[in-house]
């Protein structure tokens, strides 16, 4: 391969294509392993009872609040540090790469104290049945206790990848991942922990991938930086900041209100419709990862060109994405469609869970053919700094689109329309973004 002389040149003038696979393998090998220990995670709890798998769809609601301020500092300082260095302005990129972590960081402690004092209030709040609750608590209290490093580290591993620096992200996540893995075996098989033993895995993880992440800083490999002396809590810098990861803060913050909703209109219909739609939700997760992985490839790639005025290099990085998003998205969906009860069933062998979950994994697969158009339009738009069309699009799939379909499907349809909502929301999400991303391109100059 072509050496390039910077890390400004490669970003600038290596071929489109070949830049966004480099840069986008590494962040899926995370993305599959991030999502797999999640799925590690369900499979074992799966193996305890029905309540225990049921807890692990009540405990992602949590989990999603903290990806949900973890990427909103991590997309927002990564989108702005890639444009900073595209226009080679180092200083300030490191001035928000500084603050956008101990901003998160201290998030992360502020929602520990917050989730512990309000644990059980809280899990009732995301779709916790009685019989659920003592699993629950048991699971998210672990979960809270990893807060300051889970946000932190969406932090670190976001602005990797917008440096165009994925490999170095990916060694963390997929270090903390594997750990994952084997500490819910070692855990939960061989020392009978149930589920406080998945809840420490995870947690031991997470801090495990927080201390990798930090020392690819530590060590200097970087442009920008993470040393306190850069740090500007500021109107300005934490509200370009805020306002430029609002696209992420409304896409996983509205991801939380949904799983809570989404819990309890299947609760209605006991733990068994609980666990089963999270289980397929888990399983189009780890489908979905794959587009996520190239997609996060791009970012780096829009805002780096967008900032030196390579438009042209946009415009092809976005197409490429897409099409090559949809073949492998596409070929992954088909698999698991034709094979839906069998992948239910490696994480409940549960008759009822089953038969729940598998219209639901059809009806998601279907839907994952419409996804790939619409996760590279919200990343594009966030990635060049177009806030408020970034913002817009993505509050529609888990919340504009999702939340009065989930409503209006459950009270028509009752828990058919459960199984669908999700679906319907993600092919409207599609047919959306269509008109944004058609008059962006029609107004894009050439450099």
């Amino acid at each position: 391969m072509k050496k390039y002389a910077t890390q400004f040149d490669m970003m600038t003038k290596m071929p489109v294509q070949g830049l966004i696979v480099k840069l986008g393998l590494p962040t899926m090998v995370s993305m599959f392993i991030t999502t797999l220990y999640n799925m590690a995670d369900s499979y074992f709890v799966g193996q305890i009872n029905t309540s225990a798998s049921g807890a692990t769809g009540v405990v992602l609601g949590l989990m999603s609040i903290l990806q949900a301020i973890g990427f909103m500092f991590g997309h927002g300082s990564g989108s702005i540090i890639s444009r900073k260095l595209g226009q080679k302005d180092i200083d300030s990129a490191r001035k928000f790469s500084s603050t956008g972590f101990y901003a998160a960081l201290i998030s992360g402690f502020v929602i520990l104290i917050l989730g512990s004092i309000l644990l059980t209030p809280l899990m009732v709040l995301l779709g916790s049945t009685p019989t659920i609750l003592p699993y629950a608590k048991t699971y998210a209290m672990c979960i809270l206790c990893a807060a300051p490093a889970m946000v932190s580290s969406c932090v670190m591993n976001n602005i990797l990848r917008y440096e165009g620096r994925a490999f170095f992200a990916m060694i963390g996540l997929t270090s903390g991942g594997v750990l994952n893995i084997f500490l819910d075996a070692l855990f939960m098989q061989y020392m009978g922990m149930g589920i406080l033993g998945a809840g420490l895995a995870t947690a031991i993880s997470q801090y495990v991938s927080w201390a990798l992440l930090l020392t690819m800083f530590v060590l200097r490999k970087t442009q920008s930086s993470l040393n306190i002396k850069y740090v500007k809590f500021n109107a300005k810098t934490l509200g370009d900041i805020i306002t430029t990861g609002l696209p992420s803060l409304a896409r996983q913050g509205l991801a939380s209100i949904s799983t809570m909703l989404l819990n309890n209109a299947a609760g209605e219909y006991g733990d068994a419709a609980i666990a089963a739609m999270s289980i397929a939700n888990r399983i189009s997760m780890f489908i979905f990862s794959a587009v996520l992985g190239i997609g996060q490839g791009f970012q780096p790639v829009a805002g780096f060109n967008y900032g030196a005025g390579k438009y042209t290099r946009v415009r092809k990085g976005f197409f490429f994405t897409f099409s090559f998003g949809t073949l492998m998205l596409g070929i992954a969906a088909f698999i698991v469609f034709l094979n839906a009860g069998s992948c239910i069933q490696v994480f409940r062998d549960d008759p009822e869970v089953i038969a729940i979950g598998i219209p639901a994994l059809h009806a998601q697969c279907i839907a994952l053919f419409f996804v790939p158009f619409q996760v590279c339009s919200n990343m594009m738009f966030q990635s060049i700094g177009y806030k408020f069309n970034a913002t817009f699009l993505s509050s529609l799939r888990n919340g504009l689109f999702f939340i009065p379909i989930l409503l209006a499907f459950s009270w028509i349809w009752g828990l058919g329309g459960i199984q669908v909502a999700q679906a319907v929301a993600d092919v409207m999400t599609t047919f959306a973004c269509i008109p944004f991303v058609a008059n962006f391109f029609a107004k894009l100059p050439k450099e």
